[in-house]
């Protein structure tokens, strides 16, 4: 792992390089100190893993003791690639496949390997996110989808076991339509919650802060630490 380094008394920090690609994926990793779980960011269409309102979620969870890895899904060059041609963006299977190797990274590595994995998923990262939680139901904990579009996890949804909550702004009218029927497709495990007066991107005063806080909830709920073998 590259780029290591402490945090102080306050856990660890580090930017790091995942081995899923050639060259690797660049990613941001905080662990608190007596973290209970750790949340790994899927960001939506065309952003990265410096998204402001990703970062400031990361932050709201760490103060919970969550650990964070924000991580970018594309390689320099294929982000190059996908501005102008915003193709891979949309290739939910690609990212899907990206997560779910960076799962297994996360579960092999020697201190997020000890911690209970969530997904935190925005617009088509919710998507991927989803299908990565279907191919890992031994590894993946609790989801959650920010504004998102889980229908296009497509066929995935049904085999979907973690416990999922899909946060959708309450002037979102079109994609509340979409997590609607998403949330019948995942059956059981899915909730559905709406931020009033929040639009797509939660860039009202305070929505973000709801979303943080119900996402933070939710997986401090539903991310259990094991108990040491």
């Amino acid at each position: 792992m590259s780029g290591a380094g402490r945090c102080g008394g306050m856990g660890d920090s580090r930017e790091v390089s995942v081995p899923v690609v050639d060259g690797g994926l660049p990613a941001d990793v905080i662990v608190p100190s007596g973290a209970v779980g750790v949340v790994l960011f899927a960001h939506g269409s065309g952003s990265s893993r410096h998204s402001p309102r990703n970062v400031a979620v990361a932050h709201q969870f760490n103060g919970r003791g969550l650990g964070t890895v924000l991580v970018d899904l594309l390689t320099a060059e294929e982000d190059e690639r996908d501005a102008v041609t915003a193709e891979l963006r949309f290739d939910i299977g690609m990212l899907a496949e990206r997560l779910a190797a960076i799962v297994d990274w996360m579960a092999a590595e020697p201190t997020l390997g000890r911690l209970p994995i969530g997904l935190f998923g925005a617009s088509t990262g919710a998507a991927a996110a989803l299908v990565a939680a279907a191919a890992r139901p031994e590894q993946v904990g609790a989801v959650v989808s920010r504004g998102g579009r889980p229908d296009l996890a497509g066929s995935s949804l049904s085999a979907v076991r973690a416990p999922t909550l899909l946060i959708v702004g309450g002037l979102d009218e079109e994609v509340i339509v979409l997590n609607e029927q998403a949330k019948a497709d995942l059956g059981d495990v899915a909730e559905l919650r709406i931020v009033p007066g929040a639009t797509h991107l939660f860039e009202e005063p305070g929505t973000l802060d709801q979303v943080a806080e119900q996402a933070g909830a939710w997986f401090t709920t539903h991310l259990r630490q094991p108990h040491p073998a």
